[in-house]
């Protein structure tokens, strides 16, 4: 089961982001004077318009970690129970994780597009890996 420590992590890791997205983004509306309630009512408004790059980098990585990594999650879970989630699982899981904080931190800083297309690759390599170990556990 050590295959669910990176998952906490990255769990963990995906409410780092949450703080740190809207560390900078309350700030940055305020500064911009954005009116959360007319935002809401204007289907037209978007916060990329509205706030610095920058800002939006963070907001967007918050996303990406709702995405690809909800497999890792499912996956990582299935070979807990089927007592897979040891040994080499476990190492492709932490690889995962870092991977993932990788890219993030790619994302959220300097948002070079093919360094977080590379770093994504890796990591989705890593993901079919252990969805593979997962599908030979499973049938």
């Amino acid at each position: 089961m050590d295959i669910l420590q990176p998952v906490i992590a990255l769990a963990g890791w995906t409410m780092v982001m949450w703080l740190w997205m809207y560390a900078t983004r309350i700030p940055a509306m305020n500064a911009a004077k954005v009116d959360p309630d007319k935002l809401a009512r204007d289907p037209t408004a978007k916060l990329d318009n509205l706030l610095p790059p920058q800002v939006q980098w963070k907001a967007h990585n918050y996303n990406h970690l709702h995405e690809a990594p909800t497999v890792f999650y499912a996956v990582a879970i299935v070979l807990a129970i089927m007592g897979q989630g040891d040994g080499l699982n476990a190492q492709l899981g932490w690889a995962y994780l870092v991977l993932r904080i990788i890219h993030s931190l790619v994302q959220a800083t300097v948002n070079k597009v093919i360094v977080r297309f590379v770093v994504f690759a890796l990591s989705s390599l890593v993901l079919i890996a252990l969805i593979v170990h997962a599908a030979i556990a499973v049938f």
